[in-house]
């Protein structure tokens, strides 16, 4: 089943933004706008029961930006994995729409280290982060 079909049994329809990567990006409709830039449309489904954009999908905005910024810095026989990303909640919103910008500040052989920031399409800072991925060469995957 295509992803566009997925939610047709329920009645609702995924929000795939452009180059979805997988199910998560698809269902959360992130929109690349290139390899640092993320953007996200706030809608009712990512919305917590506190009525606030939940926790949930700004890390994975920045989890997802982070990666894709040090992704595009890789070579061929690399492969990136996240260690660990540490991330301070600012601010909140309930609507519009939200930009995470991801910076690769310094990558070695193995180890790379990045920081993002979340903005409100209003300007104000929503969340900063700071994160460790892992650089390695592809291994075949154990059955």
């Amino acid at each position: 089943m295509s992803q566009e079909g997925a939610g047709e049994e329920t009645g609702q329809t995924r929000p795939d933004g452009p180059r979805a990567l997988d199910g998560i990006t698809g269902f959360l409709g992130l929109r690349w706008e290139d390899p640092e830039t993320v953007r996200l449309q706030i809608r009712p489904d990512l919305i917590n029961r506190g009525g606030l954009l939940s926790g949930v999908a700004t890390y994975a905005m920045v989890d997802y930006c982070m990666g894709s910024a040090l992704w595009a810095q890789t070579k061929s026989e690399e492969r990136i994995a996240t260690i660990s990303i540490s991330i301070n909640y600012i601010q909140t919103a309930t609507s519009g729409e939200v930009i995470c910008r991801s910076t690769v500040d310094r990558r070695n052989r193995r180890i790379a280290v990045l920081r993002s920031e979340v903005h409100h399409e209003d300007g104000r800072l929503l969340v900063t982060a700071i994160g460790s991925y892992s650089i390695f060469p592809p291994r075949p995957f154990m059955t």
